[in-house]
Order: C-alpha cells, then sequence, then structure tokens
C-alpha cells in the first residue's frame, strides 16, 4: 500500500496495490501494521456501508466532541467525489476542504482523522460507500455543515438540480456556527 499525506494535515490517501491477471484481481484493503505505521495508531470499533444512487450527497457530517469520529472511507462499486473540512479549531488548515475522487475501479481510500465534517457526492449511477469508525454513532453528538455555504466553496462537480439530499443536510449549520463551544473538540 502507498499512504499519501496530503495538503491538509492528518489526511491520508491510501493506494492499495491491486494483482491482476484474466480472473480479476486481488488486494489487501486494510493491513494494521501497515497503517500504524504511516497514520498512527486507530483502533477502528465498527464497519458501515451505504448504497446510494447518481447525485445523491451525504454530508457534510460529524459528530461533535468525545464522540468525534475518525474514517477509513472507500468506494467498492462506483464513483464519488469525497469531501471533508477541518474543523480543528487552532489548525493551520482550519475551515478548509479538500475532495478527493475515490472509485471501486482505482481502489484508492481515504482516511479523515477525528474534527473533520465529511461527505460524498455519487458521480456514476450507483456507489457503494464503506468506511470504518474508530467511535460509535452517537445521535445526540450528530451534527451537519451546510454543503452549499459560500464560505467554503466546494464544487461538488455536479449542479444543483441534479442533487438528492435528505432534510438533514438541507438544514446544515453554517462555518461561522463552528465554534469551540459547538463542536466540542
Amino acid at each position: 500500500m502507498e499512504f499519501i499525506e496530503q495538503a491538509i494535515q492528518g489526511v491520508w490517501v491510501i493506494e492499495p496495490k491491486r494483482f491482476g491477471d484474466k480472473r480479476g484481481y486481488f488486494s489487501e484493503v486494510f493491513k494494521q501494521a501497515e497503517f500504524d505505521a504511516h497514520v498512527g495508531r486507530v483502533d477502528f470499533v465498527q464497519d458501515n456501508e451505504s448504497l446510494s444512487s447518481k447525485g445523491v450527497l451525504r454530508g457534510l457530517h460529524f459528530q461533535r466532541g468525545e464522540c468525534s469520529q475518525a474514517k477509513l472511507v472507500r468506494v467498492s462499486q462506483g464513483t464519488v467525489l469525497d469531501v471533508m473540512v477541518d474543523l480543528r479549531h487552532g489548525s493551520p488548515t482550519w475551515g478548509q476542504h479538500l475532495a478527493v475522487e475515490l472509485s471501486a475501479d482505482t481502489g484508492r481510500q481515504l482516511f479523515i482523522p477525528r474534527g473533520f465534517a465529511h461527505g460524498f457526492v455519487v458521480l456514476s449511477d450507483i456507489a457503494q460507500f464503506q468506511y470504518k469508525v474508530d467511535n460509535l454513532y452517537a445521535p445526540h453528538s450528530e451534527a451537519t455543515l451546510r454543503y452549499d455555504d459560500p464560505a467554503l466553496g466546494i464544487d461538488w462537480r455536479i449542479d444543483r438540480a441534479d442533487m438528492l439530499l435528505s432534510e438533514k443536510d438541507l438544514k446544515g449549520h453554517s462555518l461561522d456556527e463552528m465554534t469551540p463551544d459547538f463542536l466540542g473538540f
């Protein structure tokens, strides 16, 4: 596996090696020792999966305070644009975002540390999205950063008219509301 640290400290793109022949390919998608050596120790406690159709935008979600989650994400079918926003107060990249295309074709993965809002939009007809988290879901600490906040300037690479969003995601908070008291981290 190749581990590539991104411009926002703590965010890593991980590119697993694939060994293929006429039957298909084999790839190790997670190896704790290699992950620890590059990223550091993260104890994942749960694996999640979603299936979404083209235009579905999920995010930008995060959990506040001690319920914050680090995530290791990948796409096992289709293609998404994955976006994370640094909400770590005191970080030199606070409020900045990073967008990475993830697809089943490349096998590329993304590690997002605690203290980030995270979301994705489906660019293919469907996408199966899988992610590991290091903390259990806590509904009382869940929050959403507004996907279309002008302060973020995210290019989702899809027209707004073609996006499918939940009511929760349509009512996200602005970046201005991301105070240390609100975030709890």
